[in-house]
């Protein structure tokens, strides 16, 4: 499985401006770089809490199962899903054709699995599943404890820019406020 994000999340000026508060930066001349340590704090977020924090869209291309597996249901990888909007068929030279609704099944489980199988023979050998994901609607509607983590981290990361003492694991006090979030798999 392949994802890719279709419509990047426009972080609004209010998180950027809490990021500055608390680095203590009043210029705009590293906006942009906040920024850019803004949307990556929010994916290290994701990979730490297995959420996607902002609502999304995304792609995930999926190899075609043979209808005659057990279920036939796939699962996407990103969670949770709020909605799945479509599905192509993707043949061999990439070109692209929209399957039509009644090709195949949609589901979203409660705790936010997006799942699909396609219920009749498709020619080609992979699906591109378009959908939304996220756990809040923007920055404002994101649960405190994952927007602080994420502020916190993209001022971490803003400080040790130029020392090479960032460490891939996120500081005690971010994971701190994100472990309630945190998914456990087993196995």
């Amino acid at each position: 499985m392949k994802r890719a994000i279709l419509a990047p999340v426009p972080l609004p000026p209010s998180a950027l401006t809490e990021l500055k508060e608390w680095l203590g930066i009043n210029s705009t001349r590293e906006d942009a770089l906040l920024g850019n340590l803004l949307n990556a704090s929010l994916d290290i977020c994701e990979a730490y809490t297995g959420s996607r924090p902002i609502e999304t869209t995304c792609e995930e291309v999926w190899p075609v199962r043979p209808l005659v597996s057990i279920s036939g249901w796939q699962a996407l990888a990103t969670k949770p899903v709020t909605s799945i909007v479509g599905i192509d068929r993707i043949a061999l030279d990439g070109t692209r054709i929209t399957l039509d609704p009644a090709t195949f099944e949609i589901d979203i489980d409660a705790d936010g699995t997006g799942r699909f199988r396609v219920i009749t023979s498709v020619p080609d050998k992979r699906l591109a599943v378009r959908f939304t994901a996220g756990l809040a609607v923007d920055w404002t509607g994101l649960p405190e404890a994952l927007r602080q983590g994420t502020i916190r981290l993209a001022a971490h990361h803003h400080r040790t820019r130029d020392t090479g003492n960032a460490s891939v694991a996120p500081p005690r006090a971010v994971a701190a406020l994100w472990q309630p979030w945190r998914k456990v798999r087993l196995g």
